[in-house]
């Protein structure tokens, strides 16, 4: 099977990797590189690191509705192209330039979460697993029949990075024994009344409401880790929640605002929700090192009685 690969995190590479065991891979396509850091220094994608190091050719158009990028593809001759995490929509011209299209690694169960973050989406509603599925790509955002699906089971206190890890994982078993087998697989329609939406993230999306339910906190907490970050605010001052727990236990004394810190002993802190409290495990302050109860205790960043928002 002749390939053409496009994508660009890390999340792709695992994928990357295993389509480069198994077929003739003949080059990665991603976006350009760009400039990030604190030295806002330019910075290759992922995937183009890992194909260079695998001497793979790698080309990364800054546009790709042009006719000259579809006739590239085109110059490709390849069976399919297998998409994950791109990060662009791409034009029919360019979905019907492989001999079997394009084949996209979606990582959630289609119809549900359709869009850029299903990882992240899909914690931050409660599911309790999620997968990946191999689609044939049309024009619309993820709407494509279904050709193969793989399951796995989300954690209770796995955040949206450890899962992503996971499901990268199992992306390149898919690669490798579900693709070799799509001339024959059976492509499932989508039930399109069942669809839900996965938008992209911006950081106002980690915003914690405290007025919702713990579990609805806690699930906001770890889907929104490592970006955008799940943040409140104590008074003026930013505070990053980086990790929670649910409190099943009864806490003594009348429930406070939602919001409210309360402290037990020196080493544990409880935060008020709409209904039940979440034990706060890890915090940061901007431009500090993330803090344990102890230390965040210790250090007077939190007190009994404090109101986060």
């Amino acid at each position: 099977m002749r390939t053409l690969f496009f994508g660009t995190p890390d999340i792709a590479v695992p994928a990357l990797e295993s389509l480069r065991q198994t077929t003739d891979l003949v080059g990665v396509v991603c976006q350009p590189d760009r400039r990030a850091g604190r030295g806002m220094t330019l910075t290759a994608p992922a995937t183009k690191t890992h194909a260079l190091a695998h001497g793979l050719p790698v080309h990364q158009p800054r546009r790709v509705r042009d006719e000259a990028f579809a006739a590239w593809v085109r110059e490709q001759s390849v069976d399919y192209a297998v998409v994950i995490a791109y990060g662009r929509i791409l034009p029919r011209a360019v979905l019907e330039a492989p001999r079997g299209g394009c084949l996209n690694l979606h990582a959630s169960l289609l119809p549900k979460y359709r869009g850029a973050a299903p990882i992240q989406w899909a914690i931050v509603r409660g599911e309790t697993e999620t997968g990946v599925c191999l689609m044939q790509m049309d024009e619309g955002m993820d709407t494509g029949p279904v050709l193969a699906r793989r399951t796995i089971s989300i954690g209770p206190d796995e955040t949206a990075g450890e899962l992503g890890a996971r499901i990268a994982t199992l992306a390149a078993t898919v690669v490798r024994e579900d693709l070799p087998r799509a001339p024959t697989l059976s492509a499932v329609p989508q039930d399109h009344d069942a669809a839900s939406s996965a938008p992209m993230l911006s950081r106002s999306d980690g915003r914690i409401d405290w007025t919702a339910p713990a579990v609805q906190v806690h699930d906001h907490v770890r889907g929104m880790t490592p970006w955008p970050g799940a943040h409140t605010t104590l008074g003026e001052a930013p505070l990053k929640i980086l990790t929670t727990t649910c409190v099943q236990e009864p806490v003594d004394g009348a429930e406070p605002a939602p919001g409210t810190v309360r402290t037990v002993g020196k080493k544990r802190i409880l935060i008020a929700c709409g209904s039940g409290w979440v034990a706060l495990q890890r915090a940061q302050r901007p431009g500090r090192k993330a803090l344990g109860p102890a230390d965040l205790l210790g250090g007077r960043v939190l007190r009994d009685g404090d109101q986060l928002r």
